[in-house]
């Protein structure tokens, strides 16, 4: 089974957060492959610009978190590419009011949902949204 990484599973990892701990704990004991998107990254890149302009860590840290997670991305994960069919499913999901789903959110189940892949999330209404349509996913904290 291949894990499909969110960027709230991918940030703890160049953030120290509560649940930083317990992201590197599900991640060093995965055997399964790992897999990410460019949409997956472009997040974490944005959290990161987002924490550098709320003055929580200067510029000079971002860009070094960044370079580390750039090779995190290359040595352990596999990228996944968008196809315009994620797109297309990703419209019928945001159009289902009962999820709640954003459109990033709903292109990582697409891809998941195309690639038989096991979403990994922090996220528990993405969580409980993805497995509402068959897409199984795991969160890796308690």
């Amino acid at each position: 089974m291949s894990l499909y990484l969110d960027a709230s599973a991918m940030l703890p990892r160049i953030v120290e957060e509560q649940t930083s701990d317990s992201v590197d704990a599900f991640l060093n004991a995965c055997v399964d492959p790992l897999l990410t998107s460019e949409l997956g990254a472009t997040e974490v890149a944005s959290a990161m610009s987002r924490l550098v302009r709320m003055g929580q860590i200067t510029s000079a840290q971002g860009l070094d978190r960044l370079t580390a997670f750039d090779s995190w991305l290359e040595a352990a994960i596999q990228t996944v590419a968008l196809e315009p069919a994620d797109f297309r499913l990703a419209n019928v999901y945001v159009r289902r009011f009962d999820l709640k789903l954003r459109a990033p959110d709903a292109l990582h189940v697409a891809i998941c949902f195309r690639h038989g892949l096991t979403l990994v999330t922090l996220d528990r209404r993405l969580a409980a949204a993805a497995q509402s349509l068959g897409v199984t996913a795991r969160m890796p904290v308690p």
